[in-house]
């Protein structure tokens, strides 16, 4: 039998790692988890991460934060673009590992990863216009210009949906990091794979190592050191039910952190319908406005300007 035939062979199982910093480490402890389906089948060991886990993941944000801001809105929603096309490219991974993760027939599982794919083209299109929306001239009395201008917080430390594994999270990052931030992200505890696979699409795009940071394990043990550390200006809530994230947001006032509640609507913080229409709260709510006054040179009755 010609070798190219031979269809009696080992199964390849694919090897999820952290994607922190550009790079895929392992945990620094070496623990993992099983990761199921919704029917209980085994689907692969994720990462368990750790507390010095996130505490890296915070120094390669750090790091990746002066360059990524720096960059012009334009370059970003083009980087952001190049992540869509991509994404698109392995739309039949994610179908299937969505469908696994949330218990999805195929049909629905594709319709999540479109929606998902539109909302990065989305995000991508806003990179250089939430600035018209949010800054300005502003009128004051006296001869001065009167500019604001809005600028990224920094280091956002961002806790996942739980249960919508891919439109949610790429939901809550993608605004982070339109606007300039960078990201330490928990994904969901019970469906990892799709966030981790997004690290992969990452890494192989324009976006420099650090931007964005993916951990997986056990939301709390995470999510504590997360918002207690003082190099960290921000943190999303989305993912957290409402007594951890109570919690998180007391440790979070430490260092006067900005905070985004999960819905006040829905004060569980269990997902809401991601399919909607996102808005730009998620534009603004890790933005920080910079107000500038310069003299206009006024002119004397001299005719002089000064």
């Amino acid at each position: 039998m010609n070798a190219v035939e031979h269809t009696d062979r080992l199964s390849v199982f694919k090897t999820y790692k952290l994607y922190v910093g550009g790079k895929f480490p392992r945990s620094e402890s070496g623990r993992v988890y099983e990761v199921t389906d919704s029917k209980g089948k085994w689907l692969a060991n994720a990462p368990l991460s750790s507390r010095k886990d996130a505490r890296d993941a915070v120094v390669a944000a750090r790091k990746a934060f002066g360059g990524w801001s720096g960059a012009t809105a334009y370059n970003r929603g083009q980087i952001l673009y190049r992540i869509a096309e991509m994404l698109e490219g392995r739309r039949g991974q994610f179908v299937r590992e969505v469908a696994d993760a949330e218990g999805l027939s195929k049909s629905k599982a594709a319709a999540v990863v479109d929606a998902a794919v539109d909302r990065w083209v989305w995000y991508a299109g806003w990179t250089d216009k939430i600035g018209q929306i949010v800054g300005g001239a502003n009128p004051v009395a006296g001869p001065f210009f009167n500019l604001s201008t809005p600028e990224p917080t920094g280091v956002v430390a961002v806790v996942a949906p739980q249960e919508s594994s891919f439109l949610g999270l790429v939901s809550v990052v993608a605004p982070v990091i339109a606007t300039g931030n960078t990201a330490v992200v928990i994904a969901s505890a019970d469906a990892p794979l799709p966030a981790l696979s997004l690290g992969e699409v990452l890494a192989t795009s324009d976006l420099p190592g650090g931007v964005v940071n993916i951990l997986s394990g056990k939301t709390a043990e995470l999510a504590a050191p997360l918002a207690a550390h003082q190099d960290v200006n921000a943190i999303d809530l989305t993912g957290a039910d409402a007594e951890l994230a109570k919690e998180l947001e007391i440790a979070a006032a430490d260092n006067l952190k900005r905070v985004l509640r999960p819905p006040a609507s829905r004060p569980q913080a269990v997902d809401g319908d991601w399919s909607a229409d996102p808005g730009t709260h998620r534009l603004t709510a890790f933005l920080e406005t910079k107000t500038v006054w310069h003299p206009t040179g006024a002119l004397g009755v001299s005719g002089s300007s000064y």
